[in-house]
């Protein structure tokens, strides 16, 4: 009875998240040149992911399969615990990546609508900002209670153990996503420093300078999806 209504928590609360999001994206995005600086903060921080997550696939299979030899000669416990350990880290892995895809994913399109929000209301743009932060947080909360109760539900007695998996499948994930993400803003961010302050004379974070897109890539890859994962 217990796992039933931790389980129904996770979904609620992964649709509550998702409510938050359809209204927040149903917000004006604000003008042809908001949206245009917003769409290539966008394309950079996907494309940062989609190679972070390349680059994570490898260490995440071969990480797998070492847990899987590690646990297999336990005896009493064939090779049930050796496989749900695998697999709960595999599955750790994807929900604190998808915690930290919806972060970012929710942040780089928040921003504008923010910003666009408050050349009108203050109010209204703090109220998009908070509900955008609860759709990452319902999202990292739903998630991680949604792959728990799913390990209790298939492995039972032997969940507490596979546990392990789950959680260091998370860890790992989070260290990826929140050391990679900030080493890329704070290199995106000293760069563009240099070129712009220094060389070029022009103001911190100027749309003119284009290295100063790269710093907001790696604000949302480091600070909201590390953050969530």
């Amino acid at each position: 009875m217990v796992l039933w209504i931790v389980f129904f928590s996770a979904i609620i609360a992964i649709l509550f998240g998702l409510g938050w999001l359809l209204i927040i994206m149903r917000q004006s995005p604000g003008s042809k040149g908001m949206q245009e600086v917003a769409q290539a903060v966008q394309e950079g921080a996907m494309a940062y992911l989609s190679r972070q997550f390349k680059t994570m696939f490898l260490f995440v299979i071969l990480i797998g399969i070492g847990l899987y030899f590690m646990y297999r000669p336990l005896e009493g416990y064939g090779n049930t615990l050796a496989i749900g350990i695998a697999i709960a880290f595999v599955l750790g892995v994807f929900a604190s990546y998808m915690a930290g895809f919806v972060g970012m994913y929710m942040a780089v399109r928040a921003n504008v609508r923010t910003a666009n929000a408050a050349l009108s209301s203050f109010k209204k743009a703090l109220y998009t900002a908070f509900r955008a932060g609860a759709v990452s947080g319902m999202a990292t909360v739903g998630l991680g209670l949604l792959g728990a109760t799913i390990i209790f539900f298939i492995f039972k007695e032997q969940s507490m153990k596979v546990l392990v998996g789950f959680g260091f499948g998370g860890c790992l994930a989070a260290l990826f996503m929140r050391i990679g993400g900030g080493i890329f803003t704070k290199a995106a961010d000293v760069g563009a420093d240099l070129v712009g302050k220094v060389e070029a004379g022009i103001p911190e974070d100027d749309p003119r300078n284009a290295a100063t897109i790269a710093d907001n890539v790696g604000d949302n890859v480091g600070d909201c999806a590390g953050m969530a994962a």
